[in-house]
């Protein structure tokens, strides 16, 4: 089984009752922590411009070009699922630092790259650290954030990862003129080097892996900075309660032999097939095919390389207002309404844009086409599946469940970015759009029969929820006048 990053319930965090200043300085905390998210959308969004010069410069076919795009999501899946016992191991803190070191690392040799297979040791590299980073930070946003913002605070993972893929875009721009595709790689140095220096100097460790360190006075310290002295001393007790459950449910369950099959109950598989089909469906919708190759299919409507890397800043641009938008809404209208309009204007817009490739339409309306289609992603599944992933699972499998979901959601990634040009050249650009279509009009139906609204509900809630719809004879438990006390079992 794949490990998980954090034994101790996230997105419950211990948190809560944090005055509006605490919450300002938890803010700062977590925009620092979401460098890793930019990493992430920078490292994935600037090969985008970076292939068309690299594929002269080395002579590539469409599978090499798709491999040195494709072979960064193998290291994220290695990444991805190494990131827990090292986080667990060094703290939070140091594990984000040592993120950012192996980053700087892949950059030096992407960006220095005599050949492809040069280039994809350094692509594979950057992927270690990028896979590592989806791992750690959304964990670490979750350990320190109030509930009253939980939502808002776990969506900055997928704001600066927007941020990223846009800069990246910008870069790209900057040096297009010059085909400096080194350039392009190098400048992701920064933000790392920018990462390095926050987890020595400015981050706080996440107070729940102290407690499970044995170190409660220093996290009780730490959330006393941000709170009284009352609630400090309140929340440490909570958390070292839970997590005293914690790991006793995980020696019954190790002793009992069931630590493996905990997932596949009857009770917690309900989560398990949302949380896998979620992830899947991210990827197989076709997010991806459009933030990686965005100037390679923009040129395939008769645009130069320049120019069509001129136009993907608009895709990136809009990727990012809509993810403001989309974290505006989901402690407002909630999970579910956000998840179901994003599918059905996906479905829409890429069959439209499939249709464009088909009949020849021009290059506004294809752009106009891929921009719906990015908005449409980024108000709603991409920032929202994160959220729901840290919130579908109950704490005692969170950690396992939420893993998984994360590997899923990397190969589902890795084969659609490496089938995906040799597959266009097969079938035809908009045919293969069409098969991307197909796929979100399916999981609009599957999200509408199988999940349930999240927001404002506690993990015994969403359970039960799950249960009912997927035909277990269950009520959701009304907990709220349980809210304010330690929790027992799952929660």
């Amino acid at each position: 089984m794949v490990q998980g990053f954090s034994r101790e319930p996230g997105t419950h965090g211990p948190l809560t009752g944090i005055s509006a200043e605490g919450q300002r300085k938890i803010s700062r905390w977590a925009a620092a922590i979401a460098l890793g998210g930019f990493l992430f959308g920078f490292d994935t969004g600037v090969v985008s411009g970076a292939l068309l010069y690299v594929k002269q410069d080395f002579g590539l076919n469409s599978f090499e070009q798709g491999s040195v795009v494709s072979v960064l999501l193998i290291g994220a899946v290695i990444g991805a699922t190494s990131a827990g016992r090292l986080s667990d191991g060094l703290g939070r803190r140091k594990a984000l630092g040592l993120i950012g070191v192996v980053f700087i690392i892949g950059t030096a040799i992407a960006s220095t790259a005599n050949g492809y297979p040069v280039l994809m040791v350094g692509r594979l590299i950057l992927g270690l650290s990028v896979g590592a980073a989806s791992a750690a930070v959304p964990v670490y946003l979750s350990e320190i954030s109030p509930t009253k913002i939980r939502g808002r605070l776990l969506t900055m993972n997928q704001l600066m990862i927007t941020l990223g893929i846009l800069v990246a875009y910008l870069v790209n721009l900057a040096f297009s003129s010059s085909e400096m595709w080194r350039a392009m790689f190098a400048v992701g140095a920064v933000p790392a080097g920018l990462m390095v220096a926050a987890s020595l100097w400015f981050l706080p460790e996440s107070p729940q892996w102290l407690i499970a360190h044995g170190q409660a006075e220093r996290a009780r310290k730490g959330i006393a900075s941000v709170a009284d002295e009352a609630t400090a001393d309140a929340l440490v007790a909570r958390a070292q309660h839970r997590i005293a459950e914690d790991r006793e449910q995980r020696e019954r369950n190790a002793a009992s032999g069931r630590t493996a099959q905990r997932l596949l109950a009857p009770d917690l598989r309900p989560a398990l097939v949302v949380g896998l089909t979620l992830a899947a469906v991210q990827q197989f919708g076709g997010i991806n095919t459009i933030i990686y190759y965005a100037p390679t299919i923009i040129q395939q409507t008769g645009l130069n390389a320049s120019n069509s890397i001129f136009y993907s800043v608009f895709i990136g641009l809009i990727n990012l207002v809509m993810t403001l938008v989309a974290i505006r809404l989901v402690d407002r209208a909630g999970r579910r309404v956000l998840v179901l309009v994003s599918l059905a204007l996906m479905a829409v817009s890429i069959f439209m844009l499939g249709l464009a490739f088909v009949v020849g339409m021009n290059s506004v309306l294809t752009l106009l086409f891929m921009v719906i289609y990015i908005a449409a992603y980024a108000g709603g599944l991409g920032p929202v599946f994160w959220t729901l992933l840290g919130e579908i699972f109950p704490p005692s499998v969170r950690a396992e469940g939420s893993s998984i979901a994360t590997a899923v959601n990397w190969i589902s990634n890795f084969v659609v970015s490496l089938s995906f040009l040799p597959v266009a050249s097969a079938l035809g650009q908009g045919e293969s759009f069409w098969i991307f279509s197909a796929i979100c009009v399916a999981a609009f139906f599957f999200v509408g029969r199988y999940l349930p609204e999240t927001k404002g509900r506690d993990p015994e809630q969403i359970e039960a929820a799950l249960n009912v719809r997927f035909g277990h004879d269950q009520d959701p438990p009304d907990t709220s006048s349980k809210a304010a006390m330690p929790r027992k079992g799952r929660s």
